[in-house]
């Protein structure tokens, strides 16, 4: 159990809350005392709300499609009309679909990296903005990845790549507003297996050993040669995201044992 209050009378929104870091995340926030707004497309979002009532905080749920602006302002508006503001918004949503080499992937599988993860971020922000602007005060932390430096995700690292520079422009255009905008570019991270996988297609023996490539090089360019856990990305995300970083704004903060991506 933690025993800090850091969020304690803040509302804050966590997109892609259903499993891994994101439902890390809200569990963290719950138990710092946070009210909590949950989105994801998945019905598993319904269970990390009854995790969250367990813990003595209040939650709502948004079952909506990030990759369009249209989710993104619904679950804004349906934050709004419960807590009547946001304070802090964690911009979780994304991830690898596929593993391979630049010239192996179709148009179609890189426009849906794309979207996946670069979009809810574009848009999140951009419904989030006037709320927080009109207030003159707020916080958005991005998750972004050490994937701008690797292999066989090239799509991917390119989103994230988009969500970096957003990160340090919106910081630039928005402090004179007197919101904070950080990222943490999360490293390899262990976690339980996804319930609902990115891809579900079982891969072949090739795509077997291109994503076998990537955990290879991911743990090599870890100067501690290893991968995370949940709670050393949760810990660097919460620290962004509470006012212990209060004059902390445009910075990318690599999570990833030394790799800087």
């Amino acid at each position: 159990m933690r025993d800090t209050q850091r969020f304690k009378n803040k509302v804050v929104v966590v997109t892609g809350a259903a499993q891994g870091i994101g439902q890390g995340v809200a569990l963290a926030i719950a138990e710092e005392g946070g009210q909590l707004v949950l989105a994801d497309r998945s019905d598993l979002i319904d269970g990390v709300a009854e995790e969250v009532a367990a813990l003595g905080a209040e939650a709502i749920v948004t079952n909506v499609d990030l990759e369009t602006y249209a989710g993104a302002s619904a679950m804004i508006a349906a934050a709004i009309a419960r807590f009547g503001r946001v304070d802090i918004l964690i911009n979780n949503v994304g991830g690898t679909i596929w593993a391979k080499p630049y010239q192996e992937y179709e148009e179609a599988q890189i426009e849906a990296e794309i979207r996946r993860s670069l979009f809810p971020t574009l848009w999140c922000c951009r419904a989030v903005l006037p709320g927080m602007m009109e207030r003159q005060q707020g916080v958005i932390v991005n998750v972004s990845s050490i994937a701008t430096r690797s292999i066989h995700r090239i799509p991917y690292a390119a989103a994230k790549g988009g969500v970096n520079t957003m990160t340090a422009s919106l910081a630039m255009e928005h402090a004179a507003d007197g919101i904070r905008v950080n990222a943490v570019a999360t490293g390899g991270t262990e976690a339980p297996p996804r319930k609902i996988p990115r891809n579900p297609k079982k891969l072949s023996e090739q795509e077997e050993v291109w994503y076998q490539d990537i955990i290879d090089q991911t743990v090599a360019s870890s100067l501690m040669h290893r991968y995370g856990t949940i709670t050393e990305q949760v810990n660097a995300i919460l620290f962004l995201a509470s006012d212990e970083a209060s004059y902390i704004t445009g910075t990318v903060l690599p999570v990833g044992g030394g790799d800087l991506g």
